[in-house]
């Protein structure tokens, strides 16, 4: 049996077709609304009376090749309440049909926001125009921009700390949803009841880790009685690392003592060690008369007032502070120090061939971690110059 097709079939049942117009490019279909009245959205009164008339262009999704435009003629009707503040509004299709004030049909719109997500406003906005449905890219980035996502699941464990919008000048406070692993709140400052404010709306929150301070340990007992709070491992560990090496500092003197360096050999320093070691002199001058003003039981203030040296000063020498004598750094040949002290031991004393040695190594590890087992045997060349090049090409004059 033979399928009756109509062209009017392309378009929603609310919508008559006047005329179907196609190109090399383009399909435009002329249509008009056939309901005879419609419901005010202001008053949702029916109005049957017609004001005027105006023309609305739609797109619509390409067929075979060819973008659509839908060519629609909307009535503007007059509002029969007396208290509308409207008097005329436009014909309404129903926002599954064409919504107000929209460019286009509802199915190209459903589109806008998996473009804008998926691969960009903008990339979106040329792949959209290519395919034969064009979208402007500003049109995806309002789309992203109002974008419903879903409602993120309330936080039970929390982390809060501080953090800096600029350091040492204004700080703020973080609030992490420490099972996410993703931060959740950022809080223009770090006051107990800015902290607070926030907590109160979060009533579920079941465990808060924070630091030692007593600002948000306040705000959180305020907020959630009920919670629980603990001190989290980042600062565990790092209060349990500086208590370990102010106790180690504060033991230096002791420490060196027990081992036999305490005395120092200026002559087999070096160079920087042997500045080092003048500052450490120094150092110790100043650090002997403070010591014996404190065991004199001077207060920190006299101290201040007769030496001249600042409270910070003070109070460290008084804390065992101050008594490094080489102040020792990680350097990139810590790994490679035996290796260069066994050449070293060994009679090679150049050190550009041990740096060229070195670096052949180095390259030599990071290919095999890399896998592919091959390495220039000299190395990467450095480039010549010009003048190099032709002084080496040049004639001898003998």
């Amino acid at each position: 049996m033979r399928a009756h097709f109509r062209l009017s079939d392309l378009i929603p049942a609310e919508l008559n077709v006047e005329a179907v117009h196609h190109s090399a490019d383009v399909i435009v279909v002329a249509a008009h609304g056939q309901s005879r009245d419609c419901r005010c959205p202001e008053r949702g009164t029916i109005s049957h009376r017609v004001h005027s008339r105006y023309p609305r262009m739609i797109a619509d999704l390409p067929c075979a090749g060819r973008s659509i435009e839908l060519h629609l003629t909307v009535r503007r009707f007059v509002c029969s309440a007396d208290q509308c503040r409207r008097k005329i509004f436009a014909e309404r299709f129903g926002d599954d049909i064409v919504r107000p004030m929209a460019p286009q049909d509802s199915t190209p719109g459903h589109l806008d926001a998996p473009f804008g997500l998926g691969i960009g406003w903008s990339p979106g906005s040329t792949v959209r125009n290519r395919l034969g449905f064009p979208v402007s890219s500003d049109t995806l980035l309002r789309t992203v921009r109002r974008y419903d996502r879903p409602p993120p699941t309330l936080p039970s464990v929390i982390g809060i700390d501080d953090w800096a919008w600029r350091r040492n000048h204004r700080y703020g406070t973080i609030i992490c949803d420490l099972e996410r692993r993703k931060t959740i709140a950022l809080l223009p400052d770090r006051e107990p009841s800015t902290a607070k404010a926030w907590l109160v709306e979060q009533p579920q929150i079941e465990i808060v880790a924070r630091d030692r301070g007593g600002g948000y340990a306040q705000a959180a007992a305020q907020a959630l009685p009920r919670a629980e709070q603990v001190a989290d491992r980042w600062h565990l560990m790092e209060n349990a690392s500086h208590a370990f090496l102010d106790a180690v500092r504060k033991s230096m003197r002791q420490v060196r003592m027990a081992v036999g360096t305490a005395t120092v050999n200026p002559k087999l320093l070096t160079a920087a060690e042997r500045l080092q070691f003048d500052g450490y002199l120094r150092r110790e001058e100043t650090n002997s008369v403070i010591r014996g003003l404190v065991g004199e039981r001077v207060s920190i203030k006299e101290i201040v007032r007769r030496t001249g040296h600042s409270r910070k000063l003070v109070r460290s020498v008084v804390r065992g502070q101050r008594t490094d004598i080489f102040r020792v750094r990680q350097t990139s040949l810590e790994p490679h120090l035996p290796w260069l002290e066994a050449q070293w031991d060994a009679g090679s004393r150049n050190g550009a061939e041990l740096w060229r040695q070195l670096r052949l190594a180095v390259l030599v590890e990071v290919s095999a971690l890399l896998g592919n087992g091959q390495h220039d045997e000299e190395g990467p060349k450095r480039p010549r110059t010009g003048l190099a090049t032709r002084r080496r090409h040049a004639p001898s004059s003998a």
